[in-house]
């Protein structure tokens, strides 16, 4: 993957699932599913997985730019169903539908942050540099899914009231206003192109991909497979110490 320039900024923005946290990956449908077995197909659901989420990733976008309501909770519900009966290959029964995603959006097993991910806040917070987490789930999913894999809870910048919440240029600007940051020096990092990445640009904010799925190997843009260009970066120093930042530490 090509690996961008990376702008000054003194503050970043990351996208937590899927930027900090595997969220649309086979193992984490596997255990929702399927906990006890057979084990999916690796490759049809992976490809299943793959065009539900580039897919989703267009709707909110076309909304975004058409002025139309931007999906909500509950339309997000709906997608998780149309990924499970796209990895199934046919829809399952109503009740056990609700069940799985249910247990998709609360996972009970054991939820671990990607490798770097830690380590990554780590480094950025002990350099000064103002950190948010930020995410398009609900908030309650955040804050468990954070609690599960051990990234402060601190650091989650929880969408304005009275937005839309992502992709809402709204909900971009407030949780910049937030980390007290302007705009030009704010690094946001996302897993979508179209509605996290391309949506964060609009809102004025500096924008990086981060493909760890490699989905998005025909988008002519740079592409990150690790927060390591963030971190590696010169410019990523910050010039003051936001509260609770010993809690991640180490380096990736």
């Amino acid at each position: 993957m090509a690996t961008p320039s990376v702008p000054p900024y003194s503050a970043v923005l990351i996208m937590l699932e899927d930027g900090l946290v595997p969220w649309q990956t086979l193992s984490h449908w596997q255990w929702a599913w399927r906990p006890r077995g057979p084990m999916l197909s690796e490759r049809s659901a992976r490809a299943a997985i793959k065009r539900s989420v580039l897919g989703w990733d267009r709707r909110r976008w076309l909304a975004l730019t058409g002025g139309s309501a931007l999906p909500d909770a509950q339309a997000y519900r709906g997608h998780l169903k149309e990924t499970l009966a796209a990895i199934a290959g046919h829809p399952l029964p109503d009740a056990e539908t609700e069940a799985v995603v249910g247990r998709f959006l609360k996972p009970t097993n054991e939820v671990e942050a990607f490798p770097d991910a830690l380590p990554s806040l780590g480094a950025l917070l002990t350099r000064g540099v103002k950190v948010g987490v930020v995410s398009s789930l609900p908030a309650e999913v955040v804050r468990w899914s954070m609690k599960r894999s051990t990234i402060p809870d601190s650091l989650f910048i929880e969408p304005a009231a009275g937005t839309a919440g992502f992709p809402d240029p709204v909900a971009f600007r407030a949780a910049v206003e937030k980390l007290g940051v302007p705009r030009k020096r704010t690094m946001f990092v996302g897993p979508l192109f179209w509605s996290d990445v391309r949506a964060a640009g609009r809102a004025g904010l500096n924008a990086e991909l981060l493909d760890r799925h490699d989905w998005w190997a025909r988008v002519e843009a740079p592409r990150w497979s690790s927060l390591r260009p963030l971190v590696d970066a010169p410019q990523a120093q910050g010039t003051a110490t936001p509260p609770n930042s010993p809690e991640p530490s180490g380096a990736p």
